[in-house]
């Protein structure tokens, strides 16, 4: 059986980014068969090894969750020989990603867009920051939590009476991190076409903004600020979670005909289903505090598997709200791929979540553990033409 060609098993990727954003994306391509060569701060690394507790071993989960299918470079970019090595590495690579948020530090360090393209006018430059290199706002530092009370989302989360609430997971960053890998992967195939590379300007803000896109074209609609709604659909319902006797579950009644087949499905026809205040979608939205508590009396009479085993062979959508050790042990996220377990060369048999990825031909790889501090700087240096004497000369100057 022939191995799968990786869709980027030719691509070399340089990534000098740390904590979430630029590490997830590089993580990406990693998955997709590129080599990536991630550049870290000799003797210290990427600031989220130290993201802890909880540490495995010696490593953060933190870290650990986002930098597989990498090698680890240490690199002193303070030194002039730190500077040239990378410049080495350029001169070879297709994607250069870098969070560094202001362009006049780029330029301190010779990392900037103008300094690398010149030594590879073929390669993709990937700026990651928390409001982009342009606007007013350029420069600025920029974090997940930053950007998710700047774009609104925060304002939006929650109950009416609840105060600004953050999703608990980075999603600007996780956001930004995808954005830049479909950006790097589009500005692939146009050097396909032109034989050049080019610069993507990714912030954490803009990103943000994608998730409210819908509640934004409301507002743009009617000119209202949008209230905070919970768990209410702004425009279905029933579209939200309801209490049974065990635990609450979601249903998404999101049509007429579905609508039908719920009322009849419960056995309300008769009474729920045939009162004028619920005929409609726009007539329950009118009354959907009565037809909520209306149909939790219902509900809490049974178990949530009782009322989701009648609703799923109809194709009406719903499913348990879980915790996530339930959701991580679920035997279709399993069969999904989604908890991958890998060896650790400290930490011994590590799992972390899978790539979403599914591609029939070209299929994500999973190839290497996130690897130590600088575990793969004596193989990188060699490759570049380093010998055991030249390398130990390095080390010794703090180079590496």
């Amino acid at each position: 059986m022939t191995t799968p060609q990786l869709p980027l098993q030719d691509i070399t990727v340089i990534d000098m980014t740390e904590a979430m954003a630029g590490p997830y994306a590089a993580m990406m391509l990693g998955d997709l068969g590129a080599d990536v060569i991630k550049v870290e701060r000799a003797g210290v690394g990427d600031s989220s090894r130290g993201w802890g507790p909880p540490f495995v071993e010696s490593e953060s989960a933190y870290f650990l969750s986002v930098n597989r299918n990498k090698r680890s470079l240490t690199l002193n970019l303070k030194t002039d020989e730190g500077k040239r090595i990378l410049h080495e590495l350029i001169k070879d690579a297709d994607i250069f990603l870098t969070n560094q948020p202001r362009i006049s530090s780029q330029r301190k360090l010779q990392i900037d867009y103008d300094t690398l393209s010149a030594i590879n006018p073929r390669l993709i430059y990937c700026a990651i920051s928390g409001y982009g290199m342009t606007g007013p706002y350029a420069g600025r530092s920029g974090y997940d939590v930053i950007a998710q009370g700047e774009s609104g989302t925060m304002a939006l989360t929650g109950g009416p009476d609840d105060p600004p609430m953050r999703f608990p997971g980075p999603m600007s960053d996780i956001t930004a991190g995808v954005y830049t890998a479909l950006s790097a992967l589009a500005a692939l195939i146009a050097r396909e076409k032109t034989g050049r590379g080019q610069f993507i300007d990714t912030a954490l803000l803009d990103g943000q903004l994608t998730w409210v896109l819908n509640i934004v074209a409301s507002y743009f609609a009617t000119g209202q600020r949008p209230p905070k709604r919970g768990n209410n659909h702004p425009t279905i319902t029933p579209y939200e979670p309801f209490k049974a006797a065990d635990k609450p579950f979601i249903i998404g009644v999101g049509s007429e005909r579905l609508w039908a087949k719920f009322v009849d499905v419960m056995g309300i026809a008769d009474t729920i289903g045939a009162d004028p205040r619920y005929a409609t979608n726009a007539d329950r939205l009118q009354h959907r505090q009565e037809l909520h508590e209306a149909l939790e009396a219902i509900f809490v009479t049974r178990p949530a598997e009782h009322w989701l085993s009648l609703f799923r062979p109809l194709g009406i959508p719903c499913g348990p709200i879980n915790h996530l050790d339930e959701t991580l042990n679920d035997p279709h996220v399993r069969a999904r791929g989604m908890v991958l377990e890998m060896q650790h060369p400290l930490a011994g048999d590590i799992r972390i979540l899978g790539n979403p990825m599914h591609l029939s031909d070209t299929p994500v790889s999973y190839r290497l553990a996130p690897p130590t501090l600088g575990q793969h700087t004596d193989e990188i240096l060699r490759a570049l033409g380093y010998d055991d004497e030249a390398i130990a000369g390095l080390r010794a100057a703090g180079v590496v």
